[in-house]
């Protein structure tokens, strides 16, 4: 009962506060001059039923959204209904509308507010704020957190993270786990130097070494022989955590009334990321006290001498821990993938690497900002399967968005996935072609909101220079050292939890000499 009670006053008091709608994005403000605004009842979408609305379609067997395969399900929207697409009749959340334009994508971002707000998770709203209040308190840090608090925390960090010298500083960090990437992959090869079929979550082992090297300045030992259980339980937590996101915010949200299993297995792995990053923040933190170490330089130390509270610093790491790394190792799972169904491009991009580093080990910011067509590969791959295939606003005020009146609470979802796949947006959209992002290759240049892994705007991702950082240097690496192969057959993508190649990626990685 007490558990209902904390969950029906949580609910209430978010929706009717505005804390768990999104942003003001004031799509197009109804002060100007539009044509023909039509009804947002006139939205085309599919139609909700009586009592149970669209949310009926989410459930298994009987329902034709299924949540690991989010793409096929927006493409299929995209198809029938066209740019915009309305899904109402969501139990126990706001109403979707689909948005596969990038011109109204642009609108809408170039329109938010200072505070602008995402759609939000309410569960992980509840573990933060209900849950665990005693903890996190009103300084939730950036993740499912909304207005001045927000605002607040954000300002903080946004200095510290979001210049591009700031991130520079760690490339000897970066540049270390990644070699011991490397060699980790010699040791992971059959007699056909081939990868295991858990090759991906050896790939999450390297992306949590680099985090904890950058975030506190301590080495983990993910890679080593015989890492700590720490390694693998963290991984499995952040793993269990996101595959249950889509589950309690889009089915029927029997989490508001009761805990079930599903939910209790996710504060269960919220509970697990918390405890063993708060061993390791401690350790850090010792660490900052006795000088042992280059603590000097971890963003942890950086936090602390700008703001003097280690509540801000701490809840910053928790936040990087808990998105942090899955999204990063999917996308180095993609490029790798890609590189590999491509030898071709593969072969484009070894010679660059070879002209740009010859055969030097330790790999200089210099010489990855030189490497134009390694970035390029990078890039087509998020363009074709991004990480997160969508991000969002939400209306806190009536709008009108491609000529219809959208009211407050509405949730904007960004198709980037579906538009960045179209001919529309990207000639030859179905075909890996880096050298669309090489000045001059194309006589028409995309629209820039066409594509945008990272987000756009105040709420872009944080650790986007880390996360871009990290990526370019293991990609180097490898293929300074391996040619890469794949001799199985062609693996779909799918949700899991991140946009990823479903099956395992049995690799093969080639001595270069």
């Amino acid at each position: 009962m007490k558990y209902f009670k904390q969950i029906k006053r949580f609910v209430s008091k978010s929706y009717s506060s505005g804390s768990l709608a999104g942003a003001d994005i004031k799509g197009l403000d109804l002060t100007e001059q539009v044509e023909n605004i039509f009804p947002y009842e006139s939205i085309p979408g599919p139609t909700p039923l009586p009592v149970l609305g669209n949310t009926w379609r989410f459930i298994p067997y009987i329902g034709d959204f299924q949540i690991e395969h989010i793409d096929k399900v927006a493409r299929r929207l995209y198809e029938q209904y066209g740019k915009i697409v309305k899904i109402e009749g969501l139990l126990g959340r706001p109403d979707m509308i689909f948005l596969f334009d990038p011109y109204e994508i642009e609108k809408v971002f170039r329109r938010e507010d200072a505070m602008p707000y995402r759609p939000s998770m309410p569960s992980l709203n509840f573990y933060k704020h209900v849950y665990r209040k005693d903890f996190f308190g009103k300084m939730g840090g950036v993740i499912s957190v909304h207005g001045e608090n927000w605002q607040k925390f954000r300002s903080k960090v946004n200095q510290i993270m979001l210049q591009p010298k700031s991130a520079k500083m760690y490339a000897p960090a970066i540049s270390k786990a990644s070699q011991e990437f490397v060699e980790r992959i010699r040791h992971l090869r059959n007699k056909e130097s081939e990868m295991p079929d858990d090759f991906l979550n050896e790939i999450h082992k390297w992306s949590l070494e680099s985090l904890a090297r950058i975030a506190l300045d301590v080495r983990l030992g993910c890679m080593d022989r015989h890492p700590s259980q720490d390694t693998q339980q963290l991984i499995d937590a952040i793993n269990t955590f996101f595959i249950n996101v889509p589950i309690l915010e889009l089915k029927i949200p029997f989490w508001r009334l009761y805990s079930t299993p599903t939910f209790k297995e996710y504060i269960d792995a919220l509970d697990t990321i918390k405890n063993i990053c708060l061993k390791y923040i401690e350790k850090a933190m010792r660490n900052l006290q006795t000088e042992d170490g280059d603590s000097q330089n971890s963003i942890l130390r950086k936090v602390l001498h700008v703001e003097k509270d280690p509540k801000v610093a701490t809840v910053l790491a928790l936040d990087m821990f808990l998105v942090g790394i899955d999204t990063t190792s999917n996308a180095v799972a993609s490029i790798l993938y890609q590189l590999a169904i491509h030898p071709k491009k593969q072969e484009k991009l070894h010679q660059e690497v070879e002209r740009v580093l010859d055969s030097q080990q330790t790999i200089e910011t210099d010489a990855l900002e030189a490497m134009s067509y390694l970035k390029a590969c990078i890039k087509e791959t998020m363009r074709l399967y991004p990480v997160v295939i969508g991000n969002g606003r939400q209306t806190t005020s009536d709008c009108v968005i491609r000529g219809y009146r959208v009211p407050k609470g509405v949730q904007i979802i960004f198709q980037h996935y579906v538009i960045s796949n179209e001919e529309e947006y990207f000639a030859k959209s179905c075909e890996f072609l880096p050298e669309r992002w090489l000045k001059g290759f194309f006589s028409k240049e995309h629209h820039p909101f066409a594509s945008l892994p990272f987000g756009f705007g105040k709420r872009m991702c944080l650790g986007k220079r880390f996360a871009e950082l990290e990526i370019q240097m293991l990609i180097a690496k490898i293929i300074q050292n391996y040619r890469i192969e794949y001799h199985h057959q062609r693996l779909n993508y799918f949700i899991h939890p991140m946009y990823t190649p479903n099956g395992p990626l049995r690799l093969r990685f080639v001595n270069k000499n």
